[in-house]
């Protein structure tokens, strides 16, 4: 809350930071550690941060409350979670006191795994466990032996295990949307939506863009994540809507211009038919304002 009880939120954007030993583009760090960063970078560890890396959590004791996107999950004793660059997130700082575990951090493209799309908390168990917490392990040993290999072939060794890592993640699940990984046509469409999705609301414009059609485009969509490219490009720009209405202070009308809709009551209409109440009602939920 701001002055006079009025709410003042907003997002942190986080810019990746590793330590000082740490390789180019991936970092390990314990939940101590994380605190303690935090305190010295001094970033609000509870409030909304937009992180431009992806982390992935693992919790060796007790249970991790953590928010991701409006979604508030417990990461529990032996579960992983992992959360997308460009993400809005937050901890719960007292949880990082009283569990243990460890969070690895690394830059896009760093290695080319692409990260599950549904990103609740995974809890494996008999094989699937062990083989994670072994490749970890070596993940983290590997990472602290910086002195053994060339500079090269360190990096390229945990490019590989935290690859290992994430594709055994991967299949933790007993019924993923697909058991393929995505093909090239719905990676150029995801990364054009998450550049353009603030300018561009067609999927005809991307297909022309891309090159393709825009049933090649809902085609490959549907395998890679089980829904339509409309539906895709839509909730995409559902979500930073809802972003900006919670997190910040501005206006309706300012989300509207922001997110490239040509008049607020254009945004107003489409968010409306999405989420099921107008922009304002979906702030005052969120926020416990009613």
């Amino acid at each position: 809350m701001g002055k006079n009880g009025q709410y003042r939120p907003e997002i942190a954007d986080v810019s990746y930071r590793p330590s000082l030993s740490a390789p180019i583009g991936m970092d390990v760090v314990g939940f101590t550690e994380l605190l303690a960063r935090g305190e010295r970078r001094g970033i609000d560890l509870s409030a909304p941060q937009r992180p431009d890396f992806h982390h992935l959590i693992h919790v060796t004791e007790g249970t991790l409350r953590h928010r991701v996107d409006f979604t508030d999950c417990a990461v529990e004793e032996g579960g992983w979670l992992w959360v997308s660059s460009g993400q809005v997130h937050q901890y719960v700082p007292a949880d990082l006191t009283t569990t243990r575990g460890t969070i690895v951090i690394w830059q896009p493209g760093f290695v080319l795994a692409d990260p599950p799309f549904d990103q609740s908390p995974l809890l494996p168990t008999g094989p699937h466990a062990r083989a994670a917490r072994l490749t970890l392990r070596h993940l983290t040993h590997e990472y602290t032996d910086l002195a053994s290999l060339p500079l090269d072939a360190h990096l390229q060794t945990l490019r590989t295990l935290l690859s290992v890592l994430l594709l055994r993640l991967s299949h933790v699940r007993p019924d993923p949307v697909s058991s393929a990984p995505p093909d090239d046509t719905f990676r150029r469409y995801s990364a054009a939506v998450a550049r353009d999705f603030r300018t561009s609301h067609q999927v005809a414009d991307y297909a022309a863009a891309l090159g393709y059609s825009p049933r090649t485009l809902t085609r490959a969509t549907l395998a890679a994540t089980g829904t339509t490219a409309k539906r895709y490009l839509d909730a995409r720009v559902l979500l930073e809507a809802k972003r900006l209405l919670v997190h910040t202070d501005a206006t309706a009308a300012d989300v509207s211009r922001t997110l490239g809709f040509g008049e607020p009551t254009d945004f107003a209409k489409f968010f409306r038919k999405r989420e099921g109440r107008t922009p304002l009602e979906f702030r005052a939920v969120a926020r416990g304002q009613t």
